[in-house]
């Protein structure tokens, strides 16, 4: 069993900047591929960015790349996501997920942490 902890979200202005952070429990989170997920009000969820146990960076290349950046500490277990020049169409509630190697599907969610960007 794996538990995910958000945190970091908050109120910033449009063009400012905000750094999440996901702590991981278990013993095999150098493993796992971690994820950022979002999901607005009325909205389905959608990905974000994703990091493998061996670094390799997938970015939804039409919402958030060149923006936000992606990264993870094996040693602490943590995976951060930086956003910055945030927009107000970023507000979401974003979401940390853990994927098992070969699973295919996001194993594991955190609570979520909600972002709100004003104009």
């Amino acid at each position: 069993q794996v538990q995910l902890v958000e945190s970091g979200g908050g109120l910033v202005q449009a063009g400012g900047s905000l750094r999440l952070s996901c702590a991981a429990s278990g013993r095999t989170f150098v493993s796992y591929t971690m994820g950022w997920f979002r999901q607005a009000p009325g909205k389905e969820r959608e990905f974000v960015a994703a990091i493998t146990w061996i670094g390799r960076i997938t970015y939804n290349a039409d919402s958030v790349k060149g923006r936000f950046t992606i990264s993870r500490d094996n040693a602490k277990n943590t995976v951060n996501l930086q956003m910055n020049s945030l927009k107000p169409e970023d507000t979401a509630v974003y979401y940390c997920a853990a994927q098992v190697v070969g699973s295919g599907a996001y194993d594991y969610w955190g609570q979520g942490t909600q972002v709100t960007v004003s104009s």
